[in-house]
Parts: structure tokens; C-alpha cells; sequence
């Protein structure tokens, strides 16, 4: 990832964010969710039709992005599309993928993972059949699907990242939750049924980019709370991993927790910073070495609350719990609820793009899976 900008840059969209004030810290917050000359449709949501929990991945050439997504909350999986153009435009991409796929069901997310010969290989994600896949070898024009995992879940791998970062050799950790009684059953998807169960989060691992796993190995389990979407990233100096989380009780703040040994230990998890609570994280590195998230605001007395936020910071702000330096009111979710789950990513002309669903205005029509895009310049108003 990047760590320099050039500030000569001319700013991609010219429109004014308007700046309010955050309750809890006096975070900024700007609001640029009226600015549709940001927006893009990917999937169109109708009265009838709803499209959810989507997902994306760049390639390498920073122009080229896939995006998946269900249909319905939770549902089938089935959609694909691609852009060429970081995002501007977009394809339906669905005819390329196997049959088998329309079956696969739950929040499916994308990775491009490389082996140790430098071949790459695109990998879907969904939560069930137990996790079950497709992949693609030629950069996404033909699927071809696999087994599932066989692993029982909540939701599938929400983050993948490289076990030895800088370095293309097949070593990728890979993150989600399930719902277990601790030390005991675990369950396939989520029945409500045991009080006892909770929420946990896992990590497995491969070492020939994503054909096979090691048995998930415990993140975080945290008695009266319930962390998943797990969220991971590596430090700047590559010396540790950190998770942020959801929290899914409602009991508080997000969560967050981090590992110095490649993911084989853990903190006990802790809380973030209110401007940092809410769910599905998914986040990036900015050129100035910022990090960047997006998610679904859940802070109480948030003025944003319930719809899809950013948050720009340091490193050291997720670490320390501190409010970081900005937030960014990206889409406005006219749903009151129901949004996140988010794909983020930084194209060649350093625009940060931030996709996920909601229901985009007060018409009839049900979720739609939309983009908004800006530049580091625009966080300087």
C-alpha cells in the first residue's frame, strides 16, 4: 500500500461538503451524501427487487473492480458485476459465473489471492453451503466452482489478508464468525435457540491461495457481548494485525483486538472509540497513510446513526481507542437501518471509492447497491 500523496492533485469533484459536529468527541463531519454527482448505481433496487450485502476487490492495475452481492437480505447469491474504469461505470458480469452459484446464499464477499509461482486466483465467498466458493484463474472471465470449505458460519471470510504482508508466497489469514457455545457446539448459520451460544471470531489459513484451509482457530469470544464481521489490517511497520468488530448486542462500542505473532495469539479484545462503533467495517490505507473505513454508524446519539459513515485516523487512533480525525456522512440510508457491508478501495487516479446498499431515497423501490467517491482533498474543507 501506498504511503505518499502529491497534494497537487486537482480535486476530481468540486462541490462543497457541508461540516457538522459529531456528539461524543467533536470529531468533524462532513457530509457529502447530497452530492450525487459522486453516485453510482451498480444494482438498481425495485419495489420488488432487493439488492444486498455487497462486496468488491481491485485488481492490480487500479482501474479494473468486481463487485458481488445477494439478492434479498441475506439471500441468494447470483449477481456480479466489473468496472474498468475504477468504478465510473459498470457491467453485469453474472453470465460468466457456474450455475451452481445462483444456490450459494449470504453475504458473499471477493479476494484475489496469488500463490508462490505468482499465479492468481479470484475467490468467492459465501456463507452457505458452509462456506461455500468459486474461483476464477484468468482475472475473472471464466468461474469454475468448488466444494465448500465445510466449515460452519455465520457469514463468511469477511477479511482476507496476506500472512506475510509484501510478500507473494500463497500465506493468506483468513477471518469471519460463527455462532458456538464456547468450548462446545458449533452452528451452522444462526439459531437463536441456546442462550448459552454466542457470537465468536475465527481465523484459518492457507498456504496455496485459498484452495485449502487449516481448521479456524479462535480471534475473540466475549462473554455477555457478540463480536463478528471481523475486520483485519496490518500495522504500518507489518509488527501486528488488528481486528476491529462488530458488536452485535448492542452493549456498547465496537471492538477491537491484535496479534504480534502472524495471528497465532490474541489481545483480549477491547472497545474502540464511539466515532469508530458500528458494523461491517471494511477499510483501506489512504496515500497519506491514513487508514480509512467505512460502515454502518451505530454510535448512539450519532447524528448519523443508521446510515454509511467513513472514518479517517491514524493507526494509532484504532489502537488507542482515540476519536480519530474525521467522519464522513457517505450515503444517507433512507431504510433508517439496514445498510453497510461495504467494499472500499483506492483506484490509479487516487479517488476512495465506498460501495455498499441501502435504500438509496424515499421512493418505492427496495435496497440498491451504490457508490460514492472522493478525494483526499475533499477531507481538507
Amino acid at each position: 500500500m501506498k504511503h505518499t500523496i502529491s497534494w497537487g492533485i486537482v480535486p476530481f469533484f468540486c462541490l462543497l461538503a457541508s461540516v457538522v459536529c459529531v456528539a461524543q468527541e467533536g470529531i468533524r463531519l462532513l457530509d457529502i451524501s447530497n452530492e450525487t454527482a459522486r453516485h453510482t448505481i451498480i444494482a438498481q433496487g425495485t419495489p420488488t427487487l432487493y439488492q444486498g450485502h455487497p462486496y468488491s476487490a481491485m485488481m492490480p492495475d487500479g482501474e479494473t473492480v468486481f463487485c458481488v452481492w445477494c439478492v434479498g437480505h441475506g439471500g441468494p447469491a447470483g449477481p456480479m458485476a466489473k468496472s474498468t474504469d475504477g468504478g465510473k461505470t459498470w457491467a453485469r458480469w453474472d453470465s460468466h459465473l457456474p450455475e451452481g452459484y445462483a444456490k450459494h446464499r449470504n453475504c458473499p464477499s471477493i479476494y484475489r489471492l496469488v500463490n508462490a509461482d505468482g499465479e492468481a486466483f479470484l475467490w468467492v465467498f459465501s456463507a452457505q453451503p458452509r462456506m461455500a466458493r468459486i474461483v476464477s484463474a484468468d482475472d475473472g472471465e471464466t468461474w469454475e466452482e468448488k466444494a465448500p470449505l465445510g466449515i460452519p458460519n455465520v457469514m463468511a471470510f469477511s477479511t482476507i489478508i496476506p500472512k506475510n504482508p509484501g510478500v507473494q508466497d500463497g500465506q493468506y489469514l483468513g477471518f469471519y464468525h460463527h455462532r458456538a457455545i464456547p468450548g462446545g457446539v458449533v452452528f451452522d448459520g444462526e439459531p437463536r435457540g441456546d442462550k448459552s451460544a454466542r457470537l465468536e471470531v475465527m481465523v484459518a489459513e492457507t498456504s496455496d491461495a485459498g484452495f485449502t484451509w487449516s481448521a479456524p482457530r479462535l480471534v475473540a469470544s466475549v462473554e455477555g457481548k457478540d463480536p463478528c464481521e471481523p475486520c483485519a489490517f496490518w500495522s504500518p511497520d507489518k509488527s501486528e494485525i488488528a481486528v476491529l468488530m462488530r458488536e452485535n448486542r448492542g452493549t456498547g462500542r465496537a471492538l477491537v483486538t491484535f496479534s504480534r505473532d502472524k495471528g497465532a495469539t490474541w489481545d483480549a479484545p477491547k472497545n474502540t472509540s464511539w466515532e469508530l462503533t458500528g458494523h461491517r467495517h471494511i477499510g483501506t490505507y489512504l496515500p497519506d497513510g491514513r487508514l480509512f473505513f467505512a460502515f454502518r454508524d451505530t454510535a448512539p446519539n450519532s447524528p448519523t446513526r443508521g446510515s454509511f459513515v467513513g472514518w479517517v485516523g491514524s493507526y494509532d487512533d484504532v489502537k488507542n481507542s482515540q476519536p480519530g480525525d474525521v467522519r464522513i456522512l457517505l450515503l444517507r440510508n433512507h431504510a433508517g437501518w439496514d445498510c453497510g457491508y461495504p467494499g472500499v478501495f483506492v483506484t490509479k487516479d487516487q479517488d476512495i471509492v465506498a460501495l455498499t446498499y441501502l435504500k438509496y431515497d424515499d421512493s418505492p423501490n427496495k435496497h440498491s447497491v451504490v457508490a460514492t467517491r472522493f478525494r483526499m482533498e475533499d477531507l481538507r474543507k
